[in-house]
């Protein structure tokens, strides 16, 4: 049996969460021949590196080293950078995953290339063209010829965009594939003793988007809710790289360093990150992961932005949106300190099999058009 050659980019954190159940599980079904390809747009090792080590994934078969630009010049590079990499492989399919720019770069060479394309995390939208994000996922769903998509509002939304039915499949959340294959061994590490802090008296705050760190009057408007926050609740702070430029810029950082009970640490594992989340009172952030990690938890989660592509975390999870805002983050924050981590309820199909639903869609598809070529060459008719 020839096996089917797929290609898959990943280039940021979230991406490696989602792609390393995908790789287990084509490797599993021995139908496919695999390339997987690291553009480096995500190059500190706590954002990168260490995700092949935690998450079982091989070591990429290309890395491409591609970082430290703008997002224009970004996109760019990893276009020309990927298409000598189809042009001398020639794979069957693409996969990308998620919505950052590398994802689209890969899907413009794969349009571009006659390659077939397959999107996981399809269809989410924040209705927000503001957001970079935004306009990666709108564009890549156009060119992709299988979306596989978390939830069903996403089946709405590629439908309204005028996408056929027949190229969607709601296969369900594969992050959620990532969460529940580590959990025990994350709960195993008990992180929080690291910064001495006790299950379910802690805070956790993760902030990186432009919108929220760039802006000197919003970024002021978050911190300071951060400190009053914490009178009541120790906050364990992982600072982005992005964010701590921008705090030090700010003259922030200095501050910050000064409350005992805001504690600055480095990016985190993905274990040790989960580890913390899990058995934290509240998580603050503007990370679309973590809106759906926290539901799957059951972690009151508190959404510093002012929409999200995730709305069903706020519908069916733990989430809410409270804004950038001082008031509305404390708002919020008075809100959930009354919560008591609950027991989840993950919405349908969260339920750590959705690798398994998106290979057996792959595999089906390749085995038609192996019976069809078969057919054509035999002389018969489909």
């Amino acid at each position: 049996m020839t096996l089917k050659r797929v290609m898959i980019v990943v280039g940021a954190r979230p991406n490696f969460m989602k792609a390393a159940p995908l790789v287990r599980e084509m490797r599993a079904q021995g139908f496919f021949d695999i390339k997987l390809v690291h553009t480096g747009q995500h190059f500190d090792d706590n954002m990168s590196k260490v995700f092949f080590d935690e998450l079982g994934l091989p070591r990429p078969d290309v890395y491409l080293n591609i970082n430290r630009a703008s997002q224009t010049e970004q996109v760019a590079r990893v276009m020309m950078a990927l298409e000598g990499e189809v042009r001398g492989w020639v794979p069957d399919f693409m996969i990308v995953v998620g919505d950052v720019n590398s994802t689209l770069a890969a899907a413009l060479v794969a349009s571009k290339m006659s390659v077939k394309l397959a999107h996981v995390e399809a269809g989410l939208r924040s209705f927000d063209r503001t957001m970079p994000e935004e306009i990666n996922r709108l564009l890549v769903d156009q060119m992709a010829d299988y979306l596989f998509t978390p939830s069903r509002d996403a089946d709405q939304n590629l439908m309204r965009e005028g996408i056929p039915k027949e190229k969607i499949f709601c296969v369900g959340n594969i992050m959620v594939d990532t969460l529940l294959k580590h959990l025990n061994r994350a709960l195993e590490l008990k992180a929080w003793g690291r910064f001495k802090l006790k299950p379910c008296e802690y805070g956790v705050v993760t902030l990186h988007r432009p919108s929220n760190v760039d802006d000197d009057g919003v970024l002021s408007d978050i911190i300071s809710a951060l400190i009053t926050a914490q009178e009541k609740l120790p906050l364990l702070f992982p600072v982005h790289p992005r964010t701590k430029a921008r705090l030090e810029a700010s003259g922030w950082l200095g501050k910050l360093g000064k409350i005992p009970r805001i504690i600055l640490a480095e990016p985190f594992g993905y274990l040790e990150n989960l580890s913390l989340m899990a058995k934290a009172r509240l998580v603050i952030t503007d990370s679309g992961g973590i809106q759906e990690e926290t539901t799957v938890l059951g972690i009151p989660c508190l959404t510093v932005r002012a929409n999200t592509e995730r709305p069903i975390t706020i519908s069916q999870g733990t989430n809410r949106l409270v804004g950038q805002s001082k008031k509305g983050i404390l708002d919020g924050f008075e809100a959930a300190w009354h919560l008591k981590p609950s027991m989840a309820k993950s919405p349908e199909l969260w339920d750590g099999h959705t690798a398994k639903r998106l290979v057996d869609i792959l595999a089906s598809v390749f085995r038609i058009q192996n019976q069809a070529a078969s057919s054509q060459c035999s002389g018969g008719r489909i």
